[in-house]
């Protein structure tokens, strides 16, 4: 959205601040307008979202410390050793790790990926800290060739089984997250069966998450239909889907502060409404 590139000015860093606390006041706008405190969390970089981290602990909100580095293929942790430190200061809910891990892809980064899970977990179960990992599983060329190039075969017929494996090599290695987030799924049975690797030899308690950010409107709706009604999803994680036309229109001076941050509140309260429906409805 910024087109900003690294390092940032002081001017350039105030905007991306900025920004997050409207997305902030939209969350806030959504509880205060009826919905549940405890269906809604803010998850948020520290870099740019310390003041909002603060301020959500603060009033009881639920929590999630992004803890990767921003725009790395690789997952690498922001604050590379000192990562256990940051999360202590912040005192989140949960810290989040997104991760790119195909199991059929590059032995040598899929092990170091693999190995900084189990740093995370190992430390998370120490301190009594609450993971989730971002999976994601992008297709490798071989892959691709396999779906004829179509990233919608990839996504219906490859993704699914890829993920299960995604899931469960990771749990031998060690890695225990609390919740697993991952990109929608358009077969009921699929999600059934990521649930069942998440839950895999008495992790009864491990939730899944649909991962939906940038999906369009009725890409977001079939996958949040699908997986509410599954025992084990728990909820969906969203962001530019919800955030992105009105951030944008906050900074062509389209849409006043007010504006940006009641339209914010209203996608919330949609998808949420539309998750709750399909999960009533099941």
């Amino acid at each position: 959205m910024f087109n900003f590139s690294s390092p940032l000015s002081a001017q350039q860093t105030l905007e991306v601040r900025d920004s997050k606390e409207l997305v902030y006041k939209g969350f806030k706008r959504a509880l205060r307008d009826g919905v549940p405190k405890k269906l809604a969390g803010i998850l948020v970089d520290e870099e740019f979202g310390a003041a909002v981290l603060s301020d959500a602990k603060r009033r009881g909100f639920l929590t999630a410390l992004c803890v990767e580095e921003s725009g790395s293929e690789e997952f690498e942790f922001e604050y590379g050793a000192d990562f256990a430190h940051r999360i202590d200061v912040v005192d989140p809910t949960f810290a989040k790790v997104v991760v790119r891990y195909n199991p059929e892809g590059d032995p040598a980064l899929d092990k170091r990926e693999r190995a900084r899970l189990k740093e995370l977990s190992s430390y998370c179960r120490q301190s009594g800290r609450r993971p989730i990992v971002e999976l994601l599983v992008p297709a490798t060329e071989v892959q691709m060739r396999h779906a004829n190039g179509d990233a919608a075969v990839y996504a219906r017929e490859m993704r699914p089984g890829l993920l299960q494996r995604a899931i469960r090599v990771p749990q031998s290695a060690g890695v225990e997250p609390d919740v697993w987030a991952i990109e929608g799924l358009t077969l009921r049975g699929d999600c059934e069966r990521i649930v069942e690797a998440a839950r895999h030899d008495g992790r009864d308690s491990v939730g899944c998450m649909v991962l939906a950010d940038a999906a369009s409107d009725a890409q977001m709706h079939a996958w949040l239909g699908t997986a509410a009604g599954v025992e084990g999803f728990i909820g969906f994680a969203v962001g530019r889907t919800v955030f992105w036309d009105a951030v944008a229109g906050h900074r062509a001076r389209t849409l006043s502060r007010a504006a940006t941050v009641a339209q914010i509140a209203m996608r919330l309260r949609e998808w949420i409404d539309t998750f709750e429906r399909a999960r009533s409805a099941s």
